[in-house]
């Protein structure tokens, strides 16, 4: 499909309502397929990696209740995980990566497959360090999908090393299963650097949530005790990514966009926006926090981002949340940067496209990770700023990006949804761009366009249902 994505009129003013972030709404699934008990969710985000969450342990044997308008589900888990099932990973890392070890307690074979791009992901490390841990996995020796875990009910665990110099997600899927394998597991990363430390941290604090003990040594190891994982009540954070190009809009624009129940504490990548954006020349203000307690928060309907936090206690809830605006310099002011933006890669895309309409140039550094992503999103970038006639150079880890002028063109998106936003960012300021496979965005936001266009044409405060891009 073929969007054609607005341009702005003027300065975008507007408040935005964004779902549930997709890495805690899977993590929290994924913990709930592993818990002593019903687990309820509120606020999680309705989107397609959620829905590939959802059948994967739905697979494995759990029992989904969801209310007629998604705000709510109930996940009970089997008294044993079921064996015999194929899960389809699509194209989400947390399915690929997460569910191999759950499996794994599983008494029987389970089949993982995905999309053709799913295919060249990086999963070795994480092949290998089950069978270290004495899990059997039939990859045919290609250490990639499809491939089969044959589980025998339990795993041993103890010690391991990953390197997850590739992706974070190896060490969080291992520390996810950790508490049901037999003796916990004393986790080490043995690559030369760590991304997207702030994801393994979302892990930990997603565990101690759910009563386990996790403990981490020192810088690269973490130990998880054994022991059982608390079904609990929680109200799923916005999706602080999701958020980012509309923040962006303000930067790009001289507007003012507003987003309300952004947490005052937490483990999301898409907080450092603050601190881009700041960067970039804008004024950003974090309003005092309002304290919600309970799961009920006022807010509805399908993949809504809820006003709370899971403050790490079972069964209960405190939350400190706040609104936060962003006002953009006046035109032409937009200023460039260099950023380390390491362990908040997935902000990339966003960033690379606020940093092609700036006045300086700007230097992106510390993403080589991100060859491996979705797509080579580090390639997909340079090639589409470039058909827009940016003046970009990839460099060994990241991007450089100086200021041109730029020309409509259709921007192809590689089946990636920050992909997606990236060109909804750069088609403000460049009429006539039209974005090609837009509707993959419903990877992790399905209402993206709808609310987009509301935001940058004026209709002001908008909320996002469940329908997809068209």
């Amino acid at each position: 499909m073929v969007w054609s994505a607005p341009a702005a009129r003027g300065p975008v003013t507007g408040t935005v309502v964004v779902p549930g972030s997709k890495s805690l709404t899977n993590r929290h699934l994924l913990l709930a397929s592993l818990a002593d008990g019903p687990t309820t969710l509120h606020g999680a985000l309705v989107s397609r990696d959620a829905d590939l969450m959802l059948g994967a342990i739905q697979a494995l044997g759990v029992a989904v209740e969801r209310t007629p308008d998604d705000a709510t589900w109930v996940l009970t888990p089997p008294t044993a995980l079921r064996a015999g099932g194929r899960i389809d990973c699509g194209l989400a890392g947390t399915v690929l990566r997460f569910v191999p070890p759950v499996a794994a307690l599983a008494e029987g074979p389970v089949e993982f497959d995905g999309d053709a791009a799913a295919r060249t992901r990086p999963i070795a490390p994480l092949l290998t360090a089950l069978a270290e841990l004495g899990v059997e996995v039939d990859h045919g020796g290609r250490h990639t999908l499809p491939f089969t875990v044959l589980g025998t009910g339990s795993v041993r665990g103890g010690e391991v090393g990953v390197d997850a110099s590739a992706s974070s997600q190896f060490v969080s899927a291992l520390l996810l299963a950790a508490p049901r394998f037999e003796q916990g597991l004393t986790l080490r990363h043995t690559g030369e650097r760590l991304p997207s430390l702030p994801h393994i941290e979302m892990t930990v604090q997603t565990l101690r949530g759910a009563g386990v003990q996790v403990d981490t040594p020192s810088p690269g190891v973490w130990h998880v005790s054994p022991g059982l994982v608390s079904g609990r009540e929680v109200t799923v954070e916005p999706d602080l990514s999701s958020a980012a190009p509309f923040l962006a809009a303000a930067a790009a624009t001289g507007g003012t966009v507003t987003i309300g129940g952004w947490p005052t504490s937490t483990t999301q990548a898409g907080d450092r926006m603050r601190e881009i954006l700041t960067a970039m020349g804008a004024q950003v203000e974090l309003a005092p926090p309002v304290l919600n307690t309970g799961p009920d928060d006022g807010s509805s309907g399908p993949g809504h981002g809820g006003t709370g936090t899971d403050n790490g206690s079972p069964g209960s809830e405190t939350t400190r949340t706040a609104v936060l605006t962003v006002t953009g310099p006046p035109p032409g002011q937009l200023r460039g940067a260099d950023l380390d933006l390491h362990d908040v890669g997935e902000l990339t895309p966003v960033v690379a496209a606020l940093a092609a309409l700036a006045a300086t140039p700007s230097r992106l550094f510390g993403i080589s990770h991100l060859r491996g992503h979705e797509t080579d999103r580090l390639a997909a970038l340079e090639s589409e700023l470039c058909r827009l006639g940016g003046d970009v150079t990839q460099t060994e880890d990241g991007l450089d990006i100086s200021p041109t002028r730029l020309f409509p063109a259709q921007l192809q998106t590689y089946e990636d949804h920050r992909m997606v936003m990236a060109a909804a960012v750069l088609a403000l300021a460049v009429p006539g761009t039209e974005v090609l496979g837009a509707g993959t965005v419903a990877k992790t936001f399905p209402a993206f366009g709808r609310v987009w266009t509301s935001l940058v044409l004026g209709a002001g405060a908008t909320a996002p249902a469940g329908d997809a891009l068209r």
